[in-house]
């Protein structure tokens, strides 16, 4: 993958997480936040606060760039990370689903690795 595709898909990445982190809660006190490490080519959008007595804190989505492939570890959209990165112009055959089993991703019609 050339500096020029990786850095289109960083910043897909970081705009996408971006937008969904803006999005209010309005029945507790939590917000969004997105980590973007470009070193390790690792981004995360986390909430964290309050909801009542209970503590919120865990990752809604997590994604890795690994050989040239958008690797989605964790989704916890509603429709899917996958069918964002594929309306900005990421192709089908970049994107490998992480949180699903080996054996079961070449029936997502994403990449298998």
């Amino acid at each position: 993958m050339d500096h020029t595709q990786l850095d289109y898909y960083r910043q897909v990445i970081e705009s996408i997480l971006t937008e969904y982190a803006t999005l209010p809660y309005s029945y507790a006190d939590i917000k969004s936040e997105v980590v973007f490490d470009r070193i390790h080519d690792r981004y995360l959008w986390i909430d964290l606060g309050w909801d009542g007595d209970r503590r919120i804190h865990g990752c809604l989505v997590h994604i890795d760039l690994i050989d040239g492939k958008i690797w989605i570890q964790r989704d916890g959209t509603e429709e899917g990370i996958a069918a964002d990165l594929e309306r900005a112009g990421i192709p089908k055959e970049h994107i490998v689903l992480g949180f699903r089993p080996p054996e079961l991703r070449p029936y997502t019609g994403y990449a298998v690795c």
